[in-house]
């Protein structure tokens, strides 16, 4: 494809987005931008927490897993199945029975102001450098297929990205995202689907002869028992999984405010469930299309793309849907695809981050109702000029920083695992004054312990486990101020 013509498919993909959120946000209320007035239906709100759900990182890296792990991340997902059933048979029922517009208004209610702004901050600090991470990733895929083509800087691709975001999410809020969502998970699923169709015609194969191939069981290994040191390692994946699910969706309020807009708790707990089984398919289907880009790529003697000197697995899907000649309709469901990956996690960030701060700290709901509305306006437009720097300053930092930035944000879910634990599982109260200095000792002791050298910890890998680890020191040190 030329760059007129991917330009051209962007602007398209957009004009369809904004008419959604024309059609959608035509009351501009802030029931409506922060609940929807909980009125989404539930297989809608499923559908589109996939594609939330995976974001530009899974569609673009998952498949590049392959070379130097095969299909071990399947045993985290098999974990996100067990979290995402606790999330619909514990955690849903709470925050419906307070009836929460932020998830960490629980906290408030349990412990205090101090725990309430403890959790809300972690939330934003993780959610800003996950989203910011994650439209950081695909900008660079962008830049690679078209944008370095025609001369537009990275910089200039980050602020229309992010104004087009604001464009079809001012009004409407999650009520917009809750359609647009849904969209973007049939373009990323469309464009996955097409390239395996093609790469097996490519290659001679149905899927089920491609499944059942000796090249793809090469790949394709599943389950790794043997090394508990390696991050591979089963126990690690499932358990680190299970406790993934449940920060990441469960205590995020970019998730729950998705499934807080579902008309009762009943359809809500329908949404996850549906979500949890649907996502061990998806993923599957994500991890086969990596094995089948790697056969071919090893058939035709492909290269595995070289940016800066490093080999980058991540790009061998770019690669081969657009240079490879496997035709038009894969280069243009690979481009909706990649914006769709890009901007069903953005978007939603966007949202949820503007709907925690104004609720969590300026406590919009408690001022005047003729300023209500101006003031959510300005809190999306300041997020969204947040969201622009953090990307442009991500581009400026050495990768392996950028890669540990991104580690960083997941540290910062530990405190809120052991905040909500600590207040589900006991019936303590705490020093509510201190919540936030336990919180932030969490993350420097579970940092340090990641870093241990190997003289102390042997050929040990850190990997998802540090996060229920992360949760235990705050959990534990909780109880060190809980009142007597």
């Amino acid at each position: 494809m030329t760059a007129l013509q991917i330009i051209l498919l962007i602007i398209a993909y957009f004009v369809v987005l904004i008419l959604i959120s024309y059609l959608t946000s035509k009351e501009d209320s802030n029931d409506a931008f922060f609940k929807a007035n909980k009125s989404a239906p539930w297989y809608l709100v499923a559908f589109g927490m996939i594609g939330a759900s995976l974001s530009g990182v899974t569609f673009i890296s998952v498949p590049g897993m392959i070379e130097g792990q095969e299909f071990a991340y399947m045993q985290g997902v098999f974990g996100f199945f067990v979290g995402y059933i606790f999330i619909a048979t514990t955690l849903l029922p709470l925050y419906y029975k307070l009836n929460v517009t932020s998830i960490y208004e629980y906290l408030e209610q349990r412990f205090g102001t101090v725990s309430y702004k403890t959790g809300a901050f972690f939330f934003l600090l993780s959610r800003v450098t996950g989203a910011a991470f994650r439209l950081f990733l695909v900008a660079l895929a962008m830049l690679y297929v078209v944008f370095e083509r025609i001369g537009i800087p990275f910089w200039a691709t980050v602020v229309i990205s992010i104004l087009l975001i604001w464009l079809y999410t001012n009004k409407g809020g999650i009520k917009t995202i809750i359609w647009t969502d849904t969209i973007q998970t049939l373009a990323m699923l469309t464009a996955v689907l097409s390239a395996i169709y093609l790469i097996n015609d490519k290659l001679d194969w149905t899927f089920i002869e491609a499944l059942k191939s000796e090249p793809f069981s090469e790949k394709s290994r599943i389950f790794f028992f043997n090394d508990p040191s390696s991050k591979t390692y089963f126990w690690k994946y499932f358990i680190g999984g299970i406790f993934i699910a449940i920060a990441m969706t469960g205590l995020d309020q970019d998730m729950m405010q998705k499934n807080l807009t579902c008309k009762n708790q009943k359809e809500a707990q329908k949404n996850m469930l549906s979500m949890a089984t649907l996502l061990v398919f998806v993923n599957f289907i994500f991890l086969s299309l990596g094995a089948l880009l790697f056969i071919y790529a090893y058939k035709f003697n492909l290269d595995i793309p070289i940016v800066d000197g490093r080999r980058r697995t991540d790009l061998l899907f770019p690669e081969i849907a657009m240079n490879q000649g496997l035709g038009k309709p894969l280069a243009i469901t690979f481009i909706i695809g990649l914006i769709a990956a890009a901007y069903s996690s953005a978007d939603s960030a966007l949202t949820s981050l503007t709907t925690s701060f104004s609720v969590d700290f300026l406590n919009i709901q408690n001022k005047p109702l003729e300023t209500q509305r101006p003031l959510r306006k300005k809190v999306h437009i300041a997020v969204s000029i947040l969201l622009v720097l953090i990307v442009i300053l991500f581009n400026y930092l050495e990768g392996n920083v950028v890669s540990n930035l991104f580690k960083f944000a997941t540290f910062t879910y530990g405190p809120l695992l052991g905040l909500f634990a600590f207040g589900i599982l006991t019936n303590y109260k705490i020093k509510d004054k201190f919540a936030w200095v336990i919180a932030l000792l969490s993350i420097i002791v579970s940092y340090f312990i990641t870093a241990l050298p190997e003289s102390i910890i042997g050929a040990y890998k850190f990997h998802w486990e540090i996060l229920p680890l992360n949760g235990l020191i705050t959990f534990l040190g909780l109880i060190l101020i809980r009142r007597k």
